[in-house]
């Protein structure tokens, strides 16, 4: 009896000991991962001096709390943060509606040549934005849209992966709920509405996390598009810091810390939703 509870413990104990070793490795590369966000968080509150005397000190000497009120001066950064919400939020809400409406049509419909034309929509992801962005100029030149936000709102509406990520998750929804609308006398439209959708908010908030991060880091696309000061985003603006022969690194982390601050609200905020919708959209193929 005294054997077999002895060889009872030495499984129990090892299994908590390689537990305490995953745990502690998990923290380790969490904390490594952490560390530039802190180094950010801090430089923001050094003087332009401190950066360079002491670059890895991550408490500041001297809290320089002027370099969040100098951002605002030196360019009007309060305007690039209203233009990168105005983009992300109507190409946010956008891409939620279409792509929620492409994904139900491709995992509900039936008409002739559905599963081959979803797969050469799903064959565009392979296209690099880069290849398309001169014929989108040429299309948005021919519109009156350049330097207009609207070059950025409407092609960033339309996305494959948004699509795709939907119509994995709509295939998991019992098809029973339908059944059952129909034969109540609910339309496409209706069921649409009053079933998928509420029973697809995790991977709405996935893919509406994804697509914020997205267009509010986005770089390339508004520098080829907005040319005047008043239209331009955050990830412009922040090229402003950037003098002719040195950089203000204290500013710029300020005004880095200021753009990446929503982002991280927006992931907190849907984060439930999140974990959830990444670990169901791929249960059914």
């Amino acid at each position: 009896m005294g054997v077999s509870a002895r060889a009872g413990v030495r499984p129990r104990t090892r299994r908590v000991g390689s537990s305490l070793l995953s745990y502690a490795l998990l923290g380790v590369a969490a904390v490594l991962m952490a560390m530039p966000f802190i180094w950010m968080v801090s430089s923001g509150f050094k003087s332009y001096r401190e950066i360079f005397m002491d670059p890895f000190r991550l408490v500041p000497q001297q809290w320089t709390w002027t370099n969040y009120r100098d951002v605002f001066r030196v360019a009007p950064f309060h305007l690039y943060i209203f233009n990168t919400a105005k983009v992300t939020f109507f190409s946010t809400l956008g891409t939620l509606a279409t792509s929620a409406l492409g994904a139900y049509a491709f995992a509900r419909l039936r008409f002739p040549g559905r599963d081959y034309l979803f797969m050469g929509y799903l064959a565009t992801m392979m296209i690099p934005g880069q290849v398309t962005l001169v014929p989108r100029f040429i299309l948005m030149r021919w519109l009156g849209l350049i330097d207009n936000h609207l070059a950025l709102i409407l092609p960033g509406m339309f996305t494959a992966y948004g699509t795709f990520l939907l119509r994995q998750f709509f295939l998991t929804i019992p098809r029973e709920l339908e059944e059952a609308a129909a034969i109540d006398g609910a339309g496409f439209l209706r069921r649409f509405l009053t079933i998928i959708l509420p029973q697809a908010r995790p991977a709405l908030a996935t893919l509406a996390v994804f697509t914020l991060m997205w267009h509010w880091n986005d770089y390339l696309n508004p520098l080829i598009f907005l040319h005047s000061q008043r239209n331009r985003t955050l990830a412009l603006g922040l090229a402003i810091f950037r003098g002719d022969v040195d950089v203000q690194w204290n500013l710029v982390m300020a005004a880095v810390t200021i753009s990446v601050a929503p982002l991280v609200v927006a992931f907190l905020a849907a984060q439930r939703f999140f974990v959830e919708g990444i670990a169901l959209t791929g249960l059914k193929g």
